[in-house]
């Protein structure tokens, strides 16, 4: 895991922290340097800090974005919504706000590292009451848009579509329910994990880029409730 953090304090106290819960850290004190490090090895996850010298967070989660799909935090400083929706119309996958618990931050961390499994190997534990994602190996088809659950690859007009984990179980989450209008705090629930009312604005931008992706008509507003896959 890569964390860039510019604060000497925050980035030992992270990186020590997220140790202690297993994970393997790699830190930069710089975007550039950062980036360096993300194209000299592997990583199954970024976290990244939005204010950086040199190359900022929002540019660094732009480069990444250039070249891969592996999942990526933003971390902000202000709540105010202009880092959050500039990060995530970057191409991030989820944000939170510093200062931030360690736990909160393990949590989020641990839900974006299943997604990433899930784009791997579909089908997570539901809760009863809940629809179950398509079955692995089917191919669902809506017009021009194809899901194949086995190997999960997306196809418009049979051009592969290359997607994030985050934007992948977005889709699956809309294709197991095709015509039903999904609410913002049910995406938040399913798809991000979130145990408490989100920020809906996670939401509403990645939905942005899946339609950006996947046609802009397949996915509808349906306004004051939510969002819905057309057949």
């Amino acid at each position: 895991m890569l964390l860039v953090e510019d604060d000497d304090l925050m980035r030992r106290s992270f990186t020590v922290a997220l140790e202690r819960y297993g994970y393997e850290m790699k830190a930069a004190a710089d975007g550039l340097t950062g980036l360096e490090l993300f194209r000299d090895e592997e990583f199954d996850l970024l976290i990244l800090d939005v204010m950086l010298p040199g190359l900022d967070g929002i540019g660094l989660c732009r480069r990444v974005r250039e070249t891969s799909l592996v999942p990526v935090l933003m971390m902000s400083a202000r709540g105010d919504g202009l880092d959050v929706v500039a990060g995530l119309e970057a191409g991030a996958d989820d944000y939170v706000v510093k200062p931030v618990d360690t736990y909160v931050l393990v949590a989020r961390i641990r839900s974006l590292l299943r997604r990433a499994t899930y784009a791997a190997a579909p089908g997570p534990e539901r809760a009863a009451d809940e629809a179950l994602p398509p079955a692995a190996g089917e191919l669902l088809v809506f017009g021009d848009l194809a899901i194949d659950t086995g190997g999960m690859e997306v196809s418009v007009s049979g051009s592969p579509v290359a997607l994030t984990p985050t934007e992948l179980k977005l889709l699956l989450e809309f294709a197991a329910h095709p015509g039903i209008v999904l609410e913002r705090h049910t995406l938040l629930r399913n798809v991000w994990e979130y145990g408490w009312d989100g920020d809906s604005r996670v939401v509403d931008l990645c939905v942005q880029r899946l339609r950006r992706k996947v046609g802009r008509d397949r996915i509808e507003t349906v306004r004051g409730f939510g969002y819905k896959l057309r057949r």
